[in-house]
């Protein structure tokens, strides 16, 4: 399983002071966990979730899901004794809240650096204030340990005062140039909360349109949504079906000295080749996990 296939369709929240919902995470069908220490953890009770998130994720039992810990940020009482704790743990990554400079990214890193975190540990970046939309780019760019962003678009709406409409049109602009920023440099990106748990057509809308604009996955306040967000964000067995045929006929084309070949009526050449093979990998990731 390659990074860049590494399924990340649903991303589950969980508040790292809430030890049940620790244990209840090891059974979750979500592909990756992101144990907060920062927003829903209150102040004095983020010592507890520090300890105990770090006990849990040394513990194991997680099996294939991509384990984040989302740490206060470095500006706090708790920032740095986060990341010091979360760099020993053995977490795939840390989630850094309210990324606004590729300054702030490797202030972080020189943290984990600076106790041995190992050299495979990931740092994402929560991108949900104006400031960071507006320096998405150069954050994106800021280290070679970067794996992906997080859009935070609740805060994001409240920092615009804009409405949050079906269709997120205030915030469009937003969701684009995180995606751009994301691709340019090879990171992942995965889409904002739903917030309203009783609106279940609401959310399937939301999670279609964030897999049109090119999100990797979701991000998810509950369980119950895991399994609509795997859905979603799970290439059709027609989609691999089709890939593979890309694959296969363009290499026989090539074979036959042909850059080119028409299938049912389309074009295809190398570009529509890489698309196929990342979506045939995706496939493969998926059925590797099992969800």
């Amino acid at each position: 399983m390659t990074r860049d296939a590494r399924p990340r369709r649903s991303v589950l929240y969980m508040p790292g002071s809430n030890a049940r919902a620790l244990e209840k995470g090891r059974a979750v069908p979500a592909d990756g966990l992101i144990l907060d220490l920062e927003d829903a953890v209150a102040p004095d009770a983020k010592p507890l979730a520090r300890e105990q998130v770090c006990a849990a994720v040394r513990a194991g039992g997680y099996g294939k899901r991509e384990i984040l810990i989302r740490v206060n940020g470095l500006n706090t009482p708790w920032g740095h004794e986060d990341i010091v704790a979360a760099a020993a743990s053995g977490a795939d990554g840390l989630l850094i809240p309210k990324a606004e400079s590729a300054d702030a990214v490797r202030q972080v890193i020189a943290v984990m650096d600076g106790v041995g975190a190992p050299a495979d540990m990931g740092v994402w970046c929560m991108i949900e204030t104006p400031r960071g939309v507006l320096r998405v780019e150069e954050i994106a760019g800021s280290s070679e340990r970067l794996v992906g962003l997080v859009l935070g678009t609740s805060d994001l709406g409240k920092d615009l005062r804009c409405a949050h409409t079906r269709m997120r049109l205030p915030m469009i602009t937003s969701l684009h140039l995180c995606l751009l920023a994301a691709r340019a440099h090879g990171l992942a990106a995965l889409d904002g909360v739903f917030l309203d748990l009783d609106d279940d057509e609401g959310f399937e809308y939301s999670c279609v349109q964030g897999s049109e604009l090119g999100f990797d996955g979701k991000t998810l306040i509950h369980p119950k949504t895991i399994t609509k967000a795997n859905e979603v964000f799970t290439p059709s067995p027609d989609e691999v079906d089709w890939s593979r045929r890309i694959i296969a006929n363009l290499a026989a084309a090539e074979a036959e000295g042909k850059g080119v070949v028409v299938m049912d009526g389309k074009l295809i050449e190398n570009l529509h080749v890489v698309a196929a093979k990342r979506m045939v990998a995706m496939d493969e990731a998926i059925r590797e996990i099992g969800r």
